[in-house]
């Protein structure tokens, strides 16, 4: 199973795919969808829709795992980051109906054994769970790693977390 794990982002969208088979995961790329500042808002939001789209060809997922949204404080970036979401959901939803989120703290828990988990150390075990010889950068990368990893491991239970 190939999974495309997305970090929606308005300025940087995270992405990481993971192949997983057997119980074995293998990191296969990640990297970020970039947007500018200055850029009307309707070509920022195109740009993240091209580059999902983009991906979903390259890599040919089976399944596509969102981290969802959670804000406490700032409405407007709230709103952009789900406009931005929603762009890469249509670019994704153009491949495959196989798509899938995980809040924040599911994500915590599946990759780092505790829902409270910092950054730093969803990082480290994400380089540990990939076997890789350095922690992905930039931070929106590594965390749509985590999300496909936590898809991986999803197994069965993947249905639960389909989106509605």
């Amino acid at each position: 199973m190939i999974v495309l794990g997305i970090d929606p982002g308005y300025a940087l969208m995270g992405w990481g795919v993971v192949e997983e088979n057997a119980g074995r995961m293998k990191l296969l790329g990640y990297g970020c969808v970039e947007t500018y500042a200055g850029t009307p808002m309707q070509h920022r939001l195109r740009t993240l829709q091209l580059g999902v789209r983009d991906l979903v060809t390259i890599y040919h997922p089976d399944d596509v795992a969102f981290e969802e949204l959670f804000f406490a404080h700032n409405v407007t970036t709230a709103l952009m980051v789900g406009a931005a979401r929603g762009a890469a959901i249509i670019a994704a939803t153009e491949y495959t109906e196989n798509l899938y989120e995980y809040t924040p703290m599911q994500i915590k828990q599946a990759v780092a054994g505790h829902g409270k988990a910092d950054k730093r150390q969803i990082q480290q075990m994400v380089k540990l769970l990939l076997s890789m010889d350095t922690i992905p950068k930039p931070d929106d990368a590594a965390d749509a790693i985590a999300c496909a990893i936590t898809h991986c491991q999803s197994g069965r239970n993947k249905e639960q977390f389909r989106m509605k």
